[in-house]
């Protein structure tokens, strides 16, 4: 097992898939991780090299196993994505607190949980790299956002956290800020009558953190902003 192998949490028909295609493409073998069993063993039928394991990243015991299962199979990882994302909208008066739990559960446990068991062959290798998917959550606290901006936020400080700490052993840790709607059917059935450059492509976004992955370390991104040319911000 010669071929670099990336692990991408919260594979979905959006960003999770197309980030599985474009390392694929690029010679990774592939660990897809999500709860939707099916979806994922369609998607691993599809793409050479990809293997579908299914995880709940906010069970600690699951991804202990998933883990384990992943390194047997394909071999260690040198890259992890974490795409994975719980969120729920509404006002803080009328959603329950446990709703933000088990959004801080998937996004930020999650996160913390792969790389506490990730990170140390990747410093012992000198190289890897950890790339988290985040939105405009993680810089503001919006009406409707108090059960998931608070979780986004901890998630973006986290991962600056990890990279003052893995960076100097030579491992790369970004975060990613989808400053957009993300091209899926579902948005498109929301919004109807916005042009094709309203939304972002969730090929774009999978070329944007392969260029991070090969980005040269002695010039690193930590905050990475994407979002379609006529976004408001």
């Amino acid at each position: 097992m010669t071929q670099p192998v990336c692990i991408i949490t919260g594979v979905g028909p959006g960003t999770g898939t197309a980030l599985a295609r474009r390392f694929a493409a690029g010679g990774y073998r592939v660990a897809l991780l999500a709860r939707d069993a099916e979806r994922l063993d369609t998607l691993a039928s599809e793409i050479e090299g990809a293997k579908a394991y299914v995880c709940d990243v906010a069970d600690e015991e699951q991804v202990d196993r998933t883990l384990a299962a992943v390194a047997k199979d394909l071999g260690p990882a040198s890259v992890l994505i974490h795409n994975a994302v719980s969120g729920a909208f509404g006002s803080f008066l009328e959603l329950e607190p446990s709703v933000l739990e088990r959004n801080f559960q998937v996004n930020v446990m999650g996160l913390l949980h792969l790389a506490r068991r990730l990170a140390p062959a990747m410093t012992q290798a000198g190289s890897g790299a950890i790339i988290v998917t985040g939105n405009t959550a993680a810089y503001r606290g919006k009406p409707w956002f108090a059960h998931f901006a608070p979780t986004k936020a901890a998630q973006r400080i986290l991962s600056e956290a990890m990279a003052r700490e893995l960076g100097p052993q030579g491992v790369h840790v970004a975060y990613m800020m989808i400053d957009a709607v993300i091209d899926v059917p579902w948005t498109r059935e929301r919004f109807p009558d916005k042009p094709d450059t309203f939304f972002i492509s969730p090929s774009a976004i999978a070329e944007e953190a392969w260029r991070i992955v090969l980005q040269d370390r002695s010039a690193w991104s930590f905050n990475v902003e994407l979002r379609p040319f006529g976004e408001a911000w």
